[in-house]
């Protein structure tokens, strides 16, 4: 027995589940597992494990960008290396708001592990597949995100675990996203070969964009809002959206959210829909400059793209991952698309400089 099997267990024993069946779950990209636990009488919840070593540190706030980068990817991008105290503090704001986050029954911060609420296995990108009507679904989603931002974000959250700092996705965590895409795919297309110079134009070409987005970091945002981390719970409305997976929460756009639900990188959302769901967000938020947002949106949303992809490579190249090739076409067109945008003119002329054609699809 491991010793982190050990640990599992006994903080099994002291949340009284000892006598729990526990059927892992299957992995994703992270260091996190989860396992499903059956009590003898039926209940049902879940055990999420993250030891506080397995990645580097998380930002403090107190760091400069020089040191952020010198820590690592956590700190440079404002992740929270899986942190539990995260966890529990985002669960708990959104909790606040009427949203639906999971109960912590039990955890153990310094130890990496939480039980939680189980809220079952429809997620909405499977439940979809099933059949069942995509549009209620994600206007119900874009409630939750007007609920979400109707309140400014607070800089400290707090929850079952302590304190959890809610950091901006500022221009340091938005121009690091966006450069992995230069970092990256050279190695996955051997056509692509950026010199020096084409990574200070790169740089150059989206200060406008970054700019744009650290100052407009107003809200809580989810940061990996999409069909296959909201599950689908009774009654209707905001209240059924049932979200996990948001440890990396951070202040930013409150457009973020939107296009990492509308412009999803593992499944198609009709443009009808992407349209119509946007409408619902305005509906909801009539003080909103639509104008103003929609450039953002477009800007954001074709940055986080490009940071996608380099993800996507470095899963691929690095991790010998080769199924997130399969998403990479979708990526592409949402990005060349969102390419043709107003405001986008210096972006779109560098990847028609740097990138050939037959290597963005």
């Amino acid at each position: 027995m491991s010793d982190r099997e050990a640990l599992r267990i006994e903080f099994l024993k002291a949340a009284g589940l000892a006598d729990a069946a526990r059927d892992p779950l299957p992995g994703d990209a992270s260091t996190r597992r989860y396992e499903r636990l059956t009590t003898t009488d039926g209940r049902r919840f879940m055990l999420m494990d993250q030891a506080a070593s397995a990645e580097s540190p998380p930002a403090d706030p107190a760091w400069t960008p020089e040191r952020r980068k010198a820590e690592g990817w956590n700190a440079t991008a404002r992740l929270s290396a899986g942190r539990i105290e995260a966890f529990a503090a985002v669960a708990a704001h959104l909790k606040s708001l009427g949203l639906s986050a999971p109960e912590i029954v039990a955890v153990d911060a310094v130890a990496g592990l939480a039980v939680l609420e189980d809220f079952g296995d429809d997620l909405f990108a499977r439940v979809i597949e099933d059949g069942v009507a995509e549009e209620p679904l994600y206007l119900a989603a874009v409630e939750a995100l007007a609920t979400l931002h109707s309140v400014p974000a607070p800089e400290v959250l707090t929850g079952a675990a302590g304190d959890w700092p809610l950091l901006a996705y500022d221009e340091t965590a938005l121009q690091g996203g966006a450069d992995l895409f230069v970092e990256w795919m050279p190695k996955f297309d051997p056509a692509l070969s950026f010199d020096e110079a084409a990574v200070v134009a790169w740089i150059a070409a989206w200060a406008p964009v970054v700019a744009r987005g650290a100052a407009g970091a107003t809200v809580m945002a989810h940061r990996d809002y999409h069909a296959e981390n909201l599950i689908r719970l009774g009654g209707e409305g905001a209240t059924m959206v049932g979200m996990i997976d948001f440890q990396d929460a951070v202040r930013a756009h409150p457009s973020w959210d939107l296009h990492s639900l509308l412009q999803d990188a593992r499944r198609d959302v009709p443009p009808e829909l992407e349209a119509k769901a946007l409408d619902h967000y305005f509906s909801l938020r009539p003080h909103v400059d639509r104008a103003e947002f929609m450039q953002d949106y477009a800007g954001l949303a074709a940055l986080n793209e490009a940071r996608i992809l380099g993800i996507f490579a470095r899963l691929i190249v690095r991790d010998g991952k080769p199924r997130y090739r399969n998403f990479m076409p979708r990526m592409w067109a949402h990005l060349n698309a969102n390419l043709q945008k107003p405001g986008l003119e210096t972006v779109r002329a560098w990847f028609e400089t740097h990138v050939p054609e037959g290597s963005r699809k």
